[in-house]
Order: C-alpha cells, then structure tokens, then sequence
C-alpha cells in the first residue's frame, strides 16, 4: 500500500509539474539580427556546405583591402594574407588576430574555421602544405566574406554583436 501511494504521489507531482506554463523570457533582451543572407549564403555560413570551386569572385581577386564576414560583418582576412593556391577558393595564411576560431570537422579529418563572433562556417584550415613561409592555408568559401577595398576602409560596416 504504501508503494502504491508513492507511486500515484510520484505520478501527480509529474503531471502537474509538466502542466505548468512554460517560463516566459525576458522582452527586454533584444535579439541578435544578422545580416539578411541569400539562399547560397545561408547554405554555406549556417548549414557548413561548400561553394563549388572555382565558381566564387575572390579565389582570383588581387585587390588591396579587408575581407569581412558576410553575415555580422566582422572583419576576417587581409589582402596581404590572400595567396593563389590554385585550389578554387580564396586562401590566406594568416587571419586579422582573433577573429577565427577552429574547430574539429564533424568529418574528424580536417579542421573547421568559423568566425569568432557569430560562429558562421567560413571553411577549412590546412598547415602542412608549403604553400607559404607560414605554411598555412585557410580554404574560404566566397559566400562567407565580402571584400572592402583599401579606399573603402573608413566606410567598413559596423560589427553586429
């Protein structure tokens, strides 16, 4: 009997505990609003897939000036850094300090760079390569930057948060 009792004391605390209403959030934290990405954009930065090679307007792109994240607008990769690996993609061996993180490829094989503040896929990192004295190549998918011409620098949008 008294087991009996602990299970339907049990099975009542249960339901009423779930017919609760859910916890309200706060209103007053705003939400975090991105740029507006295109189709492709979003395939790429949100759901980690890959420009096709070859296909992008920065694998072969020259200009002196800053590439940034196409969705928070955080600046990325210099000019300087940019190198012709003949891979397809723009690569660069070295990003502006802080502003790349990587992680461990779901793949297990290679190493994912996202970008430090909104966490978007830019691509992948290779070392060991020879490409350059640094011998890094960081594989970037053109759908994940946007290119600001040295000119243009003063006119660089403002990092979203």
């Amino acid at each position: 009997m008294k087991n009996y009792l602990m299970i339907c004391l049990s099975l009542f605390v249960g339901l009423t505990a779930c017919s609760q209403e859910p916890t309200k959030t706060d209103s007053s934290k705003k939400e975090t609003k991105y740029n507006k990405l295109t189709p492709q954009e979003e395939s790429v930065i949100l759901h980690k897939n890959t420009d096709r090679a070859f296909t992008g307007d920065y694998y072969l792109k020259t200009d002196k000036g800053v590439y940034i994240c196409k969705q928070c607008n955080n600046p990325l990769y210099k000019s300087d850094d940019k190198f012709e690996s003949h891979c397809g993609w723009p690569s660069f061996d070295d990003e502006i300090n802080g502003s790349v993180i990587r992680v461990p490829d779901a793949d297990g094989m290679r190493t994912e760079i996202i970008c430090a503040n909104c966490k978007g896929h830019l691509g992948h990192v290779f070392t060991g390569e020879g490409f350059t004295d640094k011998d890094t190549r960081h594989c970037v998918n053109t759908s994940s930057i946007q290119f600001y011409p040295s000119k243009d620098l003063d006119k660089l949008p403002k990092v979203i948060k």
